[in-house]
C-alpha cells in the first residue's frame, strides 16, 4: 500500500526559502513518477514539478530556477527546495506518486508567502 507523508510547510517572507519533503511506503521509486502539486485557494490543482521514471524533471514555468526537486532512495524520501519564494506560490503542496497508472496523494502541507 502507497503511503505519502509530507511535511516542511510553514509561514515565510518572500523571499524565503523552505524545503518539503515527502516520506514515501509502498513505494518503489524506478517504476514511480514523483512529483509535487499545489493547489491555491479558489483555484484547480497544479503541476509544480514531476521526475519519469527514465529520471527527466519537470518543472512548471513558473518555478524554474527557484524550486529544485530532489530524492533520497535510501531513505524513499522525495524533497522540495522552494527559494526566493513569491506570495504566489502560497498553497497547499502535494506529494504525488504515479505508480502503473494509479494516483496516490499525501495529505498536503500549507505554505504561505507573506509580502
Amino acid at each position: 500500500q502507497v503511503q505519502l507523508v509530507e511535511s516542511g510547510g510553514g509561514l515565510v517572507q518572500a523571499g524565503g526559502s523552505l524545503r518539503l519533503s515527502c516520506a514515501a511506503s509502498g513505494v518503489i521509486f524506478s517504476r514511480s513518477r514523483m512529483g509535487w502539486y499545489r493547489q491555491a485557494p479558489g483555484k484547480q490543482r497544479e503541476m509544480v514539478v514531476y521526475v519519469t521514471t527514465a529520471g527527466a524533471t519537470v518543472y512548471t514555468d513558473s518555478v524554474k530556477g527557484r524550486f529544485t526537486f530532489s530524492r533520497d532512495n535510501a531513505k524513499n524520501t522525495v524533497y522540495l527546495q522552494m527559494d526566493n519564494l513569491k506570495p504566489e506560490d502560497t498553497a497547499v503542496y502535494y506529494c504525488n506518486c504515479n505508480l502503473f497508472g494509479r494516483e496516490y496523494w499525501g495529505q498536503g502541507t500549507q505554505v504561505t508567502v507573506s509580502s
